[in-house]
């Protein structure tokens, strides 16, 4: 029987917050028993196991981080949606680093497939490229250079990876402005 008080949701926001404090790869469910004051064995009625809890946490902070980016892009196209897009993935990146993380776990296709906020990802994102004049199999590979940069710059940010002097919010300013013209000259394929 579940223990009063303790749903699937408080469940996963409780681990997205302690990700957040901890790191996406100390999320236990042991941990996450310590901080409802229960044993473990109470909250698998909740999640299956470890990977059932790190697959909803990674839906869940994929969730938030769609809707920020979401409502950055809102009523902007081409440039100045590519920069709110970048803008708000890099500002939840460093602001949930442990949630940030989760987002970047494989998940299951299926799960992809019946996650309305994952599916509304793909909408976003593609929605702001085809301003581009890209379709497929272009978008793919756009969405894969965009994917690739904006993590690979967060990771290295977050990690203090930059130690030249020159401001990293120039440097990220220069690099969305890179991608912009990498976007409007795409190489398209025949």
């Amino acid at each position: 029987m579940p223990r009063a008080g303790i749903t699937s949701d408080r469940l996963v926001a409780a681990a997205a917050d302690l990700a957040d404090e901890v790191g996406f790869e100390n999320v236990t469910v042991s941990a996450l028993a310590r901080r409802f004051g229960v044993k473990d064995a109470s909250l698998y009625s909740h999640v299956k196991n470890l990977q059932d809890l790190r697959t909803r946490l990674a839906l869940h902070a994929g969730a938030e981080m769609i809707d920020e980016i979401a409502e950055a892009v809102a009523g902007r196209a081409g440039k100045d949606a590519l920069a709110a897009f970048a803008g708000a993935y890099r500002a939840y990146a460093l602001r949930h680093p442990g949630r940030y993380a989760a987002t970047q776990i494989p998940v299951d296709q299926t799960l992809i497939a019946d996650t309305p906020a994952l599916r509304r990802t793909a909408e976003i994102t593609y929605g702001m490229l085809r301003a581009y004049g890209l379709d497929e199999p272009d978008l793919t590979d756009a969405v894969r250079l965009l994917r690739s940069t904006f993590h690979g710059y967060c990771a290295l940010e977050a990690g203090g990876g930059f130690g030249a002097p020159r401001d990293v919010r120039r440097s990220w300013d220069k690099a969305v402005d890179a991608l912009h013209v990498a976007l409007t000259h795409w190489p398209r394929e025949e």
